[in-house]
């Protein structure tokens, strides 16, 4: 029998019998709990979801262009890609800094970059701005709210979404900075400030995406996704807030895969499970807090390096799968990712994917519209009830941190990920190009290239930031800071007063070290 990549066997034809064997039933309608069919009435019919692209590289002043650009091809959002050192609280000019600065994203060290990095940009209008900021993500809140002040904005009515899931950096991706403990207390102190200060704002996008990416299949990528939303959402209530406080502006970050019918299950699910939490486990009273919001990222794994253009049908294919969930916010990769940097072009036919669905094949003229297909619905049913038996095993181990500190969730996404590449080696899951219909040619688009100049010309600048500042006014802003984090008092009041006077990331970041310390991985899988 054929089974999905997650275990999940596959009927060769459904039906009302196979539908109900799985435990599925016909949905109720949208926007009322649970939410199966979406978590509005009319879905994109009211409004299309948020075309926000993933966008950042080299110097403050390249993004900014790039970003002007993709606003007037149509975008709606956008995503700030951050480079390594700026999210590891790395100033540009820090020895472990060297060669990577610019790289995977744009570089980050003050206020001024900001200023740089928006010019000319109104903030107020766009429909999300986003960031990969986890362990820094208190730092890009003050950012954010200090750039608003000096541009005249109120900080609130920008429409700020912070990834700040420092808990899957310690599964899956590798940028934390402090212990998972005080991780995960700066993460409930940004939660903390948004729900008080900043409502418009979305302080947490739990991520279940950079666990797919590292092998999860799509089961638990749900289930420690949300293992680790419980754990934030505690930590938050632990503080005095109620979940209704803040949960109505959650959002969670998922993987738009190949498995077309699985991941629109798995949208759909995802939404049944969160209710469930929401209601059950926190008591929600408001029905938003129990209406999940997810942003969906076309999956680069999928993207190969081999006959790249191919990348644009699996792009697609991803896209079609987010849509027909009804999620919220979306971004499609570019072909020549693989490569390098997307180049321009190649960025501007990924947001044409998205304009194409939206405005070309009329399927958002239908709410859910594969809701009540018997294998759609099969799917669902079995998804969420493995998500649910997953989430009882973490329960059981001690909660999410006690699995990050164990090293349990790693390993389970390393079995996963090995079983895949099995299935890649032995030439039993196809990939076009790498196992199937391989064509030796060697040629490709030309990848994008970053300037080396621009690392020397960040650490110019720093130089002259630092000359230029009040230093008096950064070290008693930075003496403030640690007291905080050593008095357990939210670090992010004294966190934005140091950003205000040109305190750098690095300099913010060193003070927390002497307080937390550097984390220290326990096991080594």
């Amino acid at each position: 029998m054929t089974e999905t990549r997650s275990g999940i066997p596959l009927q060769p034809v459904y039906g009302s019998a196979e539908m109900g064997a799985a435990g599925g039933v016909e949905p109720g309608p949208p926007g009322r709990p649970p939410y199966v069919r979406g978590i509005t009435p009319l879905m994109y019919r009211d409004r299309p979801w948020i075309m926000g692209q993933y966008a950042g590289f080299g110097s403050a002043e390249q993004t900014n262009a790039r970003f002007r650009e993709l606003l007037r091809q149509g975008q709606t959002g956008f995503s700030v890609a951050l480079d390594l050192p700026t999210q590891l609280g790395l100033d540009s000019d820090h020895p472990l800094s060297r060669g990577e600065v610019g790289r995977v994203g744009v570089a980050i060290n003050s206020l001024a970059d900001m200023e740089v990095l928006f010019d000319g940009i109104p903030l107020d209008t766009i429909r999300q701005i986003r960031t990969t900021a986890n362990s820094i993500g208190h730092l890009w809140l003050a950012l954010n709210v200090a750039l608003a002040e000096k541009k005249g904005t109120d900080p609130n009515s920008v429409r700020i979404l912070i990834q700040n899931d420092v808990l899957k950096e310690y599964i899956a991706r590798g940028t934390q900075i402090y212990p998972p403990r005080a991780g995960l207390r700066i993460v409930a102190d940004v939660i903390e400030y948004c729900a008080r200060h900043l409502p418009n704002w979305t302080p947490l996008s739990m991520s279940g995406y950079h666990m797919r990416e590292a092998g999860a299949n799509a089961v638990q990528e749900l289930a420690f996704t949300f293992a680790n939303g419980i754990a934030y959402c505690e930590a938050a209530v632990a503080k005095g807030l109620s979940v209704d406080d803040f949960a109505p502006s959650l959002f969670t970050f998922l993987t738009a895969d190949m498995e077309l019918l699985v991941e629109v299950a798995k949208f759909r699910a995802a939404r049944k499970v969160w209710d469930g939490i929401m209601a059950n486990r926190f008591g929600a009273q408001n029905p938003d807090s129990r209406a999940l919001r997810i942003f969906a990222f076309s999956a680069g794994s999928n993207l190969t390096a081999q006959q790249p253009l191919v990348n644009i049908a699996r792009v697609t294919v991803n896209a079609l799968a987010a849509v027909l969930g009804g999620v919220q916010t979306l971004h499609t990769s570019a072909y020549d990712e693989t490569l390098g940097l997307p180049t321009e072009s190649a960025a501007t036919l990924a947001l044409r994917t998205q304009q194409v669905i939206l405005e070309e094949t009329g399927i958002t003229n239908v709410v859910d519209p594969l809701g009540g297909a018997y294998a759609v619905e099969a799917l669902t049913a079995e998804i969420e009830r493995r998500v649910l038996s997953e989430l009882d095993k973490v329960e059981e181990l001690g909660g999410a941190l006690a699995c990050i500190e164990s090293g349990w969730f790693k390993t389970q996404i390393a079995e996963s990920a090995y079983r895949i590449q099995q299935e890649i080696e032995s030439g039993s899951r196809k990939v076009i190009g790498v196992n199937a219909y391989v064509v030796e040619d060697g040629l490709g688009p030309e990848p994008f290239e970053i300037d080396p100049a621009i690392e020397a010309a960040q650490v110019e600048g720093l130089a002259r930031l630092r000359s230029q500042r009040d230093g008096s006014a950064v070290k008693k802003a930075l003496g403030r800071l640690e007291e905080a984090a050593r008095s357990e008092a939210s670090i992010v009041p004294p966190t934005i007063d140091a950003v205000r006077v040109y305190a750098t990331v690095g300099e913010i970041s060193e003070t927390l070290r002497g307080v937390f310390g550097n984390y220290e991985p326990d096991t080594v899988i």
